[in-house]
């Protein structure tokens, strides 16, 4: 499966052109693409780019490969983004947030002109819950409160504990609620209960933001496109 990852994550690099302001996505898959952008810098055959990381793990592993890095406030549209997905339906819509960064994740989606998603075979899905729960950021006040609402909507909700058992906090400081939903019938509506309640600042429903999809598995590499 490491290999699926490498084979999706590099090929998906081919489509960084010199002069490109990029969103550098979190997770297992998107970071061999990083590692990949850094062996073409260092070997002169990329240059001129600038990233904006999704999280602040990436930003220091940007930093630490010597990616030249900038901020949305100096760049608020992106070239291009390459980032990972925890399930991907066949309309290319996606569930994000396996690592705990999909508001930034979401907020450079929404900032890019090309949304690109790398993932090994095992993340398609005929339809998005079948496999993934979708995470939702929530306001530390009052999550309690988010938890009746979701289960409400029909969710099996968990909240998400670092290893030690407190509870795993974002970049922003707020809980995770890892919602398993099974198939969702309509995940549009979902989103838009998700999106009108107070408290809750964010989830992994990512619907109509992902233009192309490099995907590996048994039977080689494949580009899927919406």
């Amino acid at each position: 499966m490491e290999r699926w990852k490498r084979e999706a994550g590099e090929a998906a690099v081919e489509l960084v052109r010199p002069g490109m302001v990029l969103g550098l996505g979190h997770g297992s898959t998107a970071r061999y693409a990083l590692g990949k952008i850094a062996e073409l810098l260092r070997a002169g055959k990329l240059w001129d780019i600038q990233g904006v990381p999704c999280s602040k793990k990436v930003e220091e592993e940007a930093r630490s490969l010597g990616i030249p890095l900038t901020t949305l406030e100096d760049h608020p549209e992106l070239d291009l983004t390459i980032d990972g997905a925890d399930e991907i339906d066949p309309e290319l819509n996606v569930i994000k947030g396996g690592g705990g960064a999909m508001l930034r994740e979401k907020i450079v989606a929404q900032a890019t002109k090309h949304q690109v998603i790398v993932a090994d075979e095992t993340k398609l899905s005929p339809r998005l819950g079948t496999k993934a729960a979708v995470p939702v950021e929530v306001l530390p006040f009052g999550w309690r409160t988010q938890v009746r609402f979701l289960e409400g909507l029909g969710a099996q909700v968990k909240l998400r504990l670092n290893p030690e058992g407190s509870p795993f906090l974002t970049d922003q400081g707020n809980y995770v609620l890892d919602c398993y939903f099974g198939p969702i019938a309509d995940a549009a509506a979902l989103a838009r209960e998700l999106g009108h309640r107070a408290g809750i600042l964010g989830h992994g429903l990512f619907l109509g933001l992902v233009d192309e999809v490099f995907v590996a598995g048994p039977s080689g590499l494949r580009r899927l496109r919406r």
